[in-house]
């Protein structure tokens, strides 16, 4: 059973990895999509900082080993090292693929079929939020606003130092694990992008390793942020989130250049696929929810 739940959080990995390489969708929309959005940013969560300087002084002083230990028998490596080595898997083996050979002669179609997803998963997230209220109304409208100004919003052209790529690691983390803000959009409007991808396929590491310094830090900043967020006022969040994705729809929407049978057909196959996925979820958590390892329910957003 853990084997399986492992297999299926590499599999989700590679599915918000191959999201990320495409400019305008996010892995944050995947994860929502797949319902681990709210259980990836509290397993993130549980990532301390302190872990480094531990680690450091551990090798001195017996009192840091111990605390070291402690440290990092609490973070949720079950989750998360599958997780991120499937979307380590899908930058090293899908960039190539997907920028190169997909989305040139299938443009429209991939869109057409991100489009689906998002608009599906932004009704369903929707539906899952408590009791309406006015206030989440002003919620999705200000995330909406502010996924569709970012969107419209004109490139910078920053130069390729390493302390922009500090920052741009910072900033794209940030956007990947929101709905509507694509870490890879983020890249282009910070002048990056190509340059990152040359770097991945020539396999240069200064680039490469500052990117994921920067990353490191903003992932888990900003995963302490929306935790308490989350916890504190769930119903707002969510509605945020719900608007980012609708906001964030102009990017694949532009993108498409043709409406034909093809790509009706992608449209349909995401939002079936969504519909689907939400089905099968519901129906395994009316047959019992899972428990965590802490004895508390599952805090993904198909077991509230």
């Amino acid at each position: 059973m853990r084997g399986e739940k492992t297999l299926g959080l590499f599999f989700k990995g590679l599915c918000m990895g191959s999201a990320d390489i495409i400019p305008g969708i996010s892995g944050g929309t995947v994860a929502l999509i797949l319902g681990i959005y709210e259980e990836l940013i509290h397993s993130i969560k549980t990532v301390d900082l302190r872990v480094i300087p531990y680690a450091f002084f551990a090798i001195f002083r017996k009192d840091y080993r111990e605390k070291l230990k402690k440290i990092l028998l609490s973070i949720r490596f079950d989750f998360l090292v599958p997780l991120l080595l499937g979307i380590i898997t899908a930058f090293l083996l899908l960039a190539w693929i997907i920028k190169e050979k997909l989305l040139p002669y299938y443009t429209s179609e991939i869109y057409s079929f991100f489009t689906g997803l998002i608009l599906a998963s932004a009704i369903i997230v929707c539906m899952r939020i408590g009791k309406f209220k006015p206030v989440n109304l002003f919620f999705v409208l200000a995330g909406l606003i502010s996924a569709y100004l970012f969107l419209s919003a004109a490139g910078l052209h920053l130069n390729h130092s390493l302390p922009v790529i500090f920052l741009s690691g910072i900033l794209s983390l940030c956007a990947m694990i929101l709905p509507g803000i694509s870490g890879a959009f983020v890249m282009v409007f910070l002048n990056q992008y190509e340059y990152m991808l040359a770097a991945l396929k020539s396999f240069c590491l200064p680039p490469i390793i500052v990117y994921l310094i920067g990353a490191f830090f903003g992932v888990i900043g900003f995963s302490h942020l929306l935790s308490k967020l989350l916890r504190k006022s769930r119903d707002a969040v969510l509605s945020f989130l719900v608007g980012l994705m609708l906001g964030g729809l102009k990017a694949p929407v532009s993108r498409i250049e043709t409406i034909d049978i093809s790509t009706v057909t992608c449209f349909i196959i995401g939002l079936v696929l969504v519909i689907s996925v939400e089905i099968y979820a519901s129906r395994r958590n009316r047959n019992g929810p899972g428990v965590d390892k802490t004895g508390e329910r599952d805090s993904s957003l198909h077991s509230r």
